[in-house]
């Protein structure tokens, strides 16, 4: 009896650590009537060790007991877990856009309020760049007199504003201190809501990285604004007594940087909602896709790329002509003095040549004379002035007249209208010879043809990553074959 005991007592245990499970097996089955209870046991038994021995079934803390149905809950939480995580396959939220669309309005404002600073010459008047301290204006009188002994300072003061009054000089100094503050602003509104949306994901993968691009030319903004009000506190950039001025190809960059910026802004709220309103549909999205693909439209959706190409090209040209104060000369249209461009010897003028073989002589008297930088930016106004009249008459007739959807011919209609405002500007700013008012306006409306542009661009096209995903919806789901 002693050799069975140990036996005895391992088999007793065995039993009695599988009665509750035994137990469970047992009341989960049915109300049948079976052909043995000996048989219904060793089922038991034999799905108690396996549910033991199964670390799948057992969980991750391996408790058979809190096993049960926590299988297919384990896996249905880490899926849960995992979408948390990933991006979506679209931007789902409308937020996103809305805020895209307000960050653009913002930086249309900006660069309507710096054509103001530079016309009004305050950009010079805070001679330094202090990204967080500059952010609080001057307060006190002593405040104000350091900042005015530093204006005094400069070659701006000296040879332009040198009977400055203190009071004089706050206003041009409020001028430069919002347009700063203004930047601030930009980049503070865009990057905290951009990491926001990008942390809680509401955006696309592409659209973070889009996100990430616009918040790093941002910052790169502001870099080459100082940069470009550096030049002008220097006076070796300027002949001896002409005057002071920031250099024409870094005002030219600021400018352009600002366009970037919002066209970035402008075209990826665009793609939000236009994407969100396709997959609402799929049906019509796929109707409206392949009225799209069709010939004739190609080549009128090809040049109203190249026409956005030649407005930007235009708009950097209208840059150079302010850096360089060209706007001040040949104050008459269409004539420039007694024809329609000046004398040959005017355009290329060996002055503006630095070297001895005359090899810069024809681009440095393109970007640096200012008769023949307003001679270039008349040739490119009226170019982009009959593109657009030829392309709008171009969608008005033929193929393209029946192939061209409806939204996209009143977009045509739109940029027509505001090219024609925009050489009425030009014309204007051009014989009252650059008053604030006419001049900021011009400005605005370059930028405001560029929206036009790229509106209608946009309509004619449909990202290759929302039409994937409208192929996916619209696609019937496959049968598993048996």
């Amino acid at each position: 009896m002693a050799f069975f005991a140990p036996g005895l007592r391992r088999m007793a245990f065995r039993i009695s650590s599988q009665a509750p499970i035994i137990r469970q097996c047992a009341r989960q089955q049915p109300q049948l009537r079976s052909p043995s209870r000996i048989i219904n046991l060793v089922r038991c038994r034999t799905y108690a060790e396996a549910r033991t021995q199964s670390p799948t079934a057992a969980g991750l803390g391996g408790n058979a007991a809190a096993a049960h149905g926590t299988g297919t809950g384990g896996a249905a939480q880490a899926a849960a877990n995992a979408a948390k995580k990933a991006f979506p396959e679209k931007t789902t939220s409308k937020a996103v856009a809305y805020w895209l669309l307000g960050s653009a309005v913002s930086v249309f404002g900006i660069v309507v309020w710096g054509g103001l600073t530079r016309l009004t010459e305050s950009g010079l008047s805070i001679t330094e760049w202090r990204p967080v301290t500059g952010s609080i204006p001057p307060t006190t009188a002593d405040d104000w007199e350091s900042e005015f002994a530093k204006y005094r300072a400069s070659p701006e003061f000296v040879l332009l504003n040198p009977h400055m009054t203190l009071e004089e000089f706050k206003k041009i100094y409020w001028m430069e201190w919002l347009h700063r503050a203004w930047g601030r602003f930009v980049g503070l509104s865009f990057v905290l809501p951009a990491a926001y949306f990008v942390a809680r994901r509401r955006v696309s993968k592409p659209m973070a990285f889009n996100l990430f691009g616009i918040s790093a030319l941002i910052g790169f903004q502001g870099f080459i604004g100082w940069w470009m009000v550096k030049s002008g506190l220097k006076d070796d950039l300027f002949a001896p007594g002409a005057h002071p001025r920031v250099s024409q190809y870094r005002l030219t960059a600021h400018f352009a940087t600002a366009f970037l910026c919002y066209s970035s802004m402008l075209l990826s709220a665009l793609t939000v909602l236009r994407t969100r309103k396709l997959l609402a549909d799929p049906t019509a999205a796929m109707k409206t896709i392949a009225a799209l693909k069709n010939p004739a439209i190609a080549p009128f959706r090809r040049s109203v790329y190249a026409l956005a190409a030649l407005v930007f090209t235009t708009a950097m040209s209208g840059a150079l002509v302010a850096g360089l104060d060209a706007g001040l000369i040949y104050n008459e249209f269409p004539k420039m003095g007694l024809g329609l461009t000046p004398p040959r010897s005017e355009l290329w003028d060996k002055f503006y040549s630095r070297k001895e073989d005359g090899s810069d002589l024809w681009w440095r008297n393109m970007l640096e004379n200012p008769s023949t930088v307003q001679l270039d930016h008349r040739i490119l106004a009226m170019t982009t002035s009959t593109t657009i009249l030829a392309l709008f008459a171009y969608s008005r007739k033929g193929r393209p007249a029946s192939a061209l959807p409806k939204a996209a011919k009143k977009g045509m209609t739109g940029v027509v209208h505001l090219v024609l405002l925009q050489a009425a500007l030009g014309i204007s700013t051009l014989i009252y010879m650059v008053p604030i008012h006419l001049a900021a306006t011009h400005q605005a409306g370059s930028l405001a043809l560029l929206t036009g542009v790229l509106v209608l661009g946009h309509k004619l096209r449909v990202p290759k990553s929302t039409l994937a995903m409208l192929e996916k919806r619209i696609k019937p789901p496959t049968t598993p074959k048996h």
